[in-house]
């Protein structure tokens, strides 16, 4: 009984709370749906006021620009009346570069293309064959474009000459911009089409080629030797001071593998030249190859066991590179070094000279490589590899070196300090083995 009353109690407290409070909960409810009538109507008004500022910004752009045709129009009417109403040329005519272009095409004897060109006619158009449809433009209404051979000797008559884009401009015919336009386009072209082609670590074939030519130069087991050289720049706008090398001016480094025929199988170039040749080693693809195989750069097939010590086919270097399976250089503690020692040091050298003669007739051959060339660092950087492209290309077709085309620059190259580190104790047992195989 008690319950049922307290129940009641209950019941009747919550009617009369409700009845006391419903006009509240009505209120409340009210605003709430105030509110969001509120929120839908200035959703709407923004939603129209953008709207309304859009169409108005066309207008407004609508109206500038009938107000410039209409100054125009009245410009143009005026000159009319003025009786100045002739248009000027918008392309400068140079007849005198046709001429000169026609007379290099049939003039020019073997000679004298050479001479120009740094390759014969029948390798400057073994070349153009390669990139030919990648130089050709589409012909417009306007005007008719350049073709591709002429293209091409324009970009190789500024790699092999030192002369700048206003005098190439004048003997071509075309504009100063446009010899700019086509040194960018050439050299991206010829870097693209045959970098890979032409340059690589050998395999197979031409891996077995490589030691015998290095075998016959009194050095087996080598596939190539690499060194670094400075390429001449001006002084690049950001951090000037890291290109600024020993002797005082600024250049970019080019690494280099070279094989027995002076043919560059790798190039990594574009380091400022204040860098160590170690350290750029050490950022190139090479090293990081060699590195993930386990210190085998080449097949391990090919290596050769001496006094139970594997010896694998490697690189030859001087003594700025750290001592690495896959890269011996000579002993360096010249007043304390045995007569095997000495007499492994030279032939070392002896077999590490074909890198040093690739860089002379790299540099004899493209003159751009001898000067600093007013162009950005990174178009200098693939400059330097597409003349390496064309080097390669000059030794497999037997091009002629002419003795006049020896370089005489007064810049210097800059010297390397020793590397410091120690190599391996599998490192240097392999130095010993060979030692030992050269003995």
């Amino acid at each position: 009984m008690a319950a049922d009353q307290a129940l009641d109690v209950a019941v009747q407290t919550l009617l009369f709370m409700y009845n006391m409070f419903r006009g509240q909960i009505t209120i409340l409810f009210s605003i709430l749906s105030s509110f969001q009538r509120v929120n839908s109507i200035r959703n709407t008004l923004e939603v129209k006021l953008a709207e309304s500022m859009k169409e108005n910004k066309a207008a407004r752009r609508k109206a500038r620009r009938r107000h410039r045709m209409l100054k125009a129009t009245v410009l143009c009417t005026r000159l009319m009346q003025l009786g100045v109403s002739k248009r000027r040329l918008w392309m400068v005519r140079r007849p005198q570069g046709a001429v000169f272009w026609s007379n290099v095409l049939e003039n020019f004897n073997e000679d004298q293309w050479r001479q120009h060109f740094r390759m014969s006619r029948d390798t400057f158009e073994f070349v153009l064959q390669l990139v030919e449809l990648s130089l050709r433009r589409k012909l417009t209404n306007w005007r008719k474009p350049l073709e591709p051979r002429r293209r091409l000797a324009i970009v190789l008559w500024w790699y092999a000459t030192p002369g700048e884009y206003r005098t190439i401009s004048c003997l071509f015919g075309v504009g100063l911009s446009t010899v700019c336009t086509l040194v960018h386009e050439v050299t991206a072209t010829l870097k693209r089409k045959l970098l890979k082609r032409f340059i690589s670590l050998p395999k197979g074939e031409a891996l077995q080629k490589a030691l015998n030519g290095f075998a016959e130069r009194g050095y087996p087991l080598c596939a190539g030797a690499i060194d670094g050289s400075h390429i001449p720049i001006i002084a690049p706008q950001e951090d000037a001071t890291a290109y600024y090398n020993r002797k005082g001016w600024h250049s970019i480094v080019l690494q280099a593998v070279v094989d027995h025929n002076f043919c560059f199988t790798d190039v990594y170039v574009g380091w400022p030249g204040r860098t160590h040749d170690a350290r750029v080693l050490s950022n190139s693809p090479i090293f990081k190859m060699a590195e993930q195989q386990g210190g085998y750069l080449f097949p391990r097939e090919n290596s050769m066991t001496v006094n139970d010590v594997e010896v694998p086919v490697h690189l030859i270097g001087d003594a700025a590179y750290p001592l690495k399976n896959w890269l011996m250089k000579g002993f360096t503690n010249h007043h304390a070094l045995t007569p095997q020692q000495r007499h492994y040091n030279y032939r070392l050298s002896s077999a590490r000279m074909v890198v040093e003669n690739a860089f002379g007739r790299l540099k004899g051959r493209w003159r751009c490589l001898l000067k600093r060339n007013d162009v950005d660092t990174a178009l200098m950087s693939d400059v330097v590899a597409v003349c390496c492209v064309l080097h390669n290309i000059c030794e497999l077709n037997k091009e002629v070196y002419l003795p006049d085309w020896n370089i005489t620059d007064d810049l210097q190259e800059p010297d390397q300090d020793m590397f410091q580190g120690v190599g391996g104790h599998n490192c240097q047992g392999i130095r010993e083995a060979m030692m030992t195989l050269l003995s």
